[in-house]
């Protein structure tokens, strides 16, 4: 499939999941949503590939790549951001998170000996910049209170988890590992990982029969782990950690234009000049020469 139609999807798909994410905060122990969600997603591929009768055999060496892919891409980042996200408000979130592109540079040219490329360089600190205007206010209004600071501090682990998860990815790919069959056994491994915290931690593993947490589960499943870490995984092996990674800076303008539509988010002067500043960040970095 043609990068842009990829890197469009993983954009529109994990920038509307933030709708779905709101519906399994509840009753349910976070780590067992994210559990719930990895496993689904993973049996959903698992079920893919034998309809289509494709191996799910990885060489047993590279098993250990994929648990790590699993642990920090599939797992582990969302251990620390979903509490975040309770304390913090999800522009600061965005803020943070899309450090991401900045972390994926530096860790390609340092453990995958990736090139860092000076345009990616500028194209991600224009976007960096650009998520500051255009969530100055929320930026303004944050405090440095315990709770406030240590969910901050959570927030950028997930980062880096997310950004080693990245890491693991590419070389899983560039080894020529499918990405599915990747994809599959780290969520499995990911799930079963966050099973085994949630017993040791004495969280109830259940489902909560609502509606609305069943829906917004599939669609987590389905849309924001099967499809859209098969096209950004895809995405990493063709494209590189770092240039993947921006797309972290378009999912909050996306889930700001479903708030436009859905709840009358008004836009302002330094909110569209943030948004151009991120665009054309996005342009530097997607164009040819920018590899």
């Amino acid at each position: 499939m043609n990068n842009v139609v990829l890197y469009f999807l993983t954009v529109l798909i994990w920038g509307s999941t933030w709708i779905a994410i709101k519906y399994q905060l509840g009753d349910v122990s976070v780590l067992v949503s994210i559990a719930h969600r990895s496993m689904l997603a993973a049996l959903l591929v698992f079920a893919f590939l034998l309809l289509r009768r494709q191996s799910l055999r990885l060489p047993l060496g590279q098993h250990a790549f994929v648990l790590a892919q699993g642990l920090l891409l599939f797992s582990g980042n969302y251990v620390f951001i979903y509490p975040a996200t309770a304390e913090l408000t999800s522009g600061l979130v965005a803020v943070v998170f899309s450090t991401m592109v900045i972390l994926n540079m530096v860790g390609g040219a340092l453990f995958l000996g990736i090139p860092a490329s000076a345009m990616v360089a500028v194209g991600g600190a224009l976007g960096l910049l650009g998520m500051g205007v255009l969530f100055l206010p929320e930026l303004e209004a944050f405090s440095f209170s315990d709770s406030s600071f240590r969910a901050l501090l959570l927030c950028f682990a997930g980062t880096c988890c997310a950004s080693l998860g990245n890491l693991f990815a590419a070389r899983n790919t560039r080894s020529g590992l499918p990405v599915l069959v990747c994809n599959a056994w780290g969520m499995f491994y990911g799930a079963c990982a966050l099973y085994l915290s949630a017993l040791v931690l004495g969280h109830e593993i259940r489902l909560d029969w609502q509606p609305s947490y069943l829906v917004s589960l599939l669609y987590l499943s389905l849309f924001g782990s099967v499809v859209a870490f098969w096209a950004y995984v895809t995405l990493i092996g063709r494209i590189g950690p770092d240039r993947a990674a921006y797309s972290s800076l378009l999912f909050p303008v996306v889930a700001l234009l479903i708030s436009t539509v859905a709840e009358g988010y008004q836009w302002t002067l330094p909110a569209v000049f943030g948004l151009a500043l991120v665009l054309a960040g996005n342009w530097l970095v997607m164009r040819r020469g920018a590899a």
